[in-house]
């Protein structure tokens, strides 16, 4: 396999898709092929909203003959989903060439050495927020992706349920607030702070307890962001009443009727 070569476009670092699909030996028709599958499949969503340009980057280049053809660029986030749809030895190989090209083209930012004390601790302020950013984005995708799985061996009308709740909302059912309930959920090995997020442990990803729903935002800089809002599944709900039991929380419904 050949070295992908990473560019900023933009001021996004992204990769050629004619380059993905040479270094994963798919022609490049196929591959375009599948990625207008993947945006589809993500302006389609009605539980998602999750901006394609985030992943891949429709654009133009010139063939041998001067024809203008479609390709898209794709930035980390689309290499994680391209990476995420292959197995096997070419899987494992295309995830290892775009991983390290992302991060030589990161070690190839230049910096300037600050002049005062002051524009130091800015700079260390600037590479800190980024660090956290990133950490924060890594495990809200992982989420996501897992959260985006259909989980099809559930067919009880109960866990089937489309109507997700809000962390507020099922705490209400115990009388705590949101802030307390996401403690034990912490503390019961449920899930844990990123960066102000709570975001599920790895081994309880995919089972259905959440649904993600990604929200515009503005910054107080006013630069536009997304961040991740995790909503339970009736199957998460269950789960937490499990947990709550477990510890001799009763339910306010439950509190009630015995009384």
């Amino acid at each position: 396999m050949t070295e992908l070569q990473v560019f900023n476009f933009n001021q996004v670092d992204v990769v050629d898709s004619r380059e993905v699909a040479k270094l994963v030996e798919k022609q490049h028709k196929n591959l375009l092929r599948d990625i207008d599958g993947y945006i589809e499949t993500m302006r389609n969503s009605t539980e998602l909203k999750i901006e394609p340009s985030g992943f891949f980057i429709s654009s133009t280049y010139k063939d041998s003959t001067r024809r203008t053809l479609p390709c898209y660029l794709l930035t980390k986030k689309g290499c994680d989903m391209v990476a995420n749809k292959m197995t096997g030895e070419k899987g494992v190989l295309f995830t290892a060439a775009y991983v390290s090209a992302f991060e030589k083209m990161r070690e190839k930012m230049e910096y300037v050495l600050p002049k005062d004390y002051p524009s130091a601790l800015r700079a260390l302020a600037d590479v800190e927020e980024k660090r956290l950013a990133l950490a924060t984005e890594n495990e809200v995708q992982r989420q996501v992706i897992a959260d985006f799985q259909p989980i099809k061996q559930y067919v009880d009308v109960i866990l089937s349920s489309p109507k997700s709740l809000t962390t507020t909302q099922i705490a209400a059912d115990y009388d705590l607030t949101a802030r307390k309930l996401n403690r034990i959920l912490h503390e019961e090995g449920i899930q844990r702070s990123v960066n102000g997020q709570w975001i599920l442990y790895q081994k309880h990803m995919g089972k259905g307890y959440t649904k993600s729903k990604t929200i515009q935002i503005t910054r107080s800089d006013g630069r536009p962001d997304t961040v991740l809002h995790t909503e339970w599944t009736q199957k998460g709900r269950l789960m937490i009443h499990e947990i709550m039991t477990a510890r001799g929380i009763q339910a306010v419904m439950d509190r009630e009727t015995a009384s």
